[in-house]
């Protein structure tokens, strides 16, 4: 349904305003309305692109992606990446998440600001 490399050019484009998108933005700018299914597909594209970008030395995309209540990802995007990294906070919601989803989006932005 989603196309990852039309949500990749996306979050590219992100990263290099240096704005996060929340994941109902994220769906209106591929021309859909936010439902529950949809947003699990997109965050199955998110985790792909993720994938592939860690196999290119890329630093994630996905943390771009945000709820608009708190401004951090989803806690799917944090039980997605405990098989990957170790460095993890205790917990998806709070300051230390918040401070983690906050230096993986810096990452992202100085990556793609000359890239």
């Amino acid at each position: 349904m989603f196309d990852p490399g039309e949500v990749r050019d996306i979050l590219i484009g992100s990263a290099r305003q240096r704005m996060p998108l929340t994941y109902s933005a994220l769906l209106a700018v591929l021309g859909h309305a936010f439902t529950r299914p949809l947003m699990r597909q997109l965050c199955k594209v998110l985790d792909r692109i993720d994938e592939d970008g860690r196999a290119a030395g890329e630093p994630g995309l996905a943390v771009l992606v945000v709820r608009q209540s708190d401004g951090l990802p989803g806690q799917g995007w944090f039980a997605a990446r405990s098989t990957v990294h170790d460095d993890l906070p205790p917990d998806w919601e709070g300051p230390q998440a918040r401070a983690y989803t906050e230096a993986r989006q810096a990452e992202a932005f100085d990556y793609w600001k000359t890239a």
